[in-house]
């Protein structure tokens, strides 16, 4: 007798609640412990997706692919690179990955993948990384140097250099892309207007930062997916694509230009999500 037909065959309000009570208590004791055990898929927490822009850039350069994310139901944070150099740009991100609750999925941009390689080493959280248009060094293997290792990038001749002065008073480089020539060698498939704006907003980086050698990667001991923008300028697909055979990464191919997560967000955001639905 189910509590459907109680409610229908039972006139009194004293035997109604007691009959309900009981019908209550049994469902309790036979369904409860039974799906306890289960853990349904469908209600496990997303993975936390850490977003970690490159050189030349900032974290608005997610902005869309953070709203389909979003849509999508996972949470995102997207790290503010300092951009200073890659050690401590590695540890400041690797801090913020120690703040997390559970699963991350780790994805960078440009240089933002040499500091994701180095900053997911020894973060237990860190389930998949995710490469978009970036580099995937080696051990000692510096960002400059991979860009040259084929040849295809102009970014050398786009850059302009601006002496500074360290906090520890040492000298160094902050590179910039003259903004005249940011929407042909960064942005060529993005509105004009808004490449004009990312060249203003622009975040700089120290030449140290692509100098500087790189750790004993995590892609060697994390899943990774790479999409390989083919219009590239500034890091050429057939580095990309090296850079991915090496790692046994699970590989796109696309045709935009090295700002693919302003052109083309949808397909970011599909590759991340990609990612995303491999951990568990």
């Amino acid at each position: 007798m189910n509590a459907r037909t109680v409610y229908r065959r039972v006139r009194t309000p004293l035997t109604l609640t007691a009959t309900a009570t009981a019908a209550a208590a049994l469902l309790a004791t036979s369904v409860a412990p039974a799906s306890a055990g289960k853990g349904s898929p469908s209600h496990d927490p997303k993975p936390t997706v850490v977003l970690v822009h490159g050189a030349f850039a900032d974290s608005t350069s997610w902005n869309g692919v953070i709203k389909k994310l979003q849509r999508d139901g996972y949470p995102v944070v997207a790290a503010a690179n300092p951009l200073r150099g890659l050690s401590s740009d590695a540890a400041y991100v690797k801090e913020l990955l120690a703040g997390i609750d559970g699963p991350v999925v780790l994805a960078g941009h440009s240089y933002g993948g040499s500091v994701i390689s180095n900053a997911a080493r020894g973060a237990d959280n860190v389930k998949a990384l995710v490469y978009i248009a970036a580099f995937l060094p080696d051990k000692g293997e510096s960002a400059l140097e991979l860009s040259g290792k084929f040849p295809g990038s102009t970014l050398g001749e786009a850059l302009h250099p601006v002496p500074i002065t360290q906090p520890d008073g040492s000298q160094g480089t902050d590179l910039y892309i003259e903004q005249d020539k940011f929407h042909h060698q960064f942005a060529a498939d993005v509105p004009k207007g808004t490449a004009d704006l990312m060249a203003v907003t622009q975040r700089p980086v120290t030449s140290a930062a692509l100098e500087e050698g790189s750790g004993e990667p995590a892609w060697k001991t994390i899943p990774s997916w790479v999409l390989v923008t083919e219009q590239d300028l500034n890091i050429p697909p057939r580095v990309q694509t090296f850079m991915a055979e090496r790692a046994e990464a699970h590989t796109k191919e696309i045709r935009a230009s090295h700002a693919v997560s302003v052109s083309r967000p949808g397909d970011v955001s599909r590759i991340i999500e990609d990612a995303a639905r491999t951990v568990r």
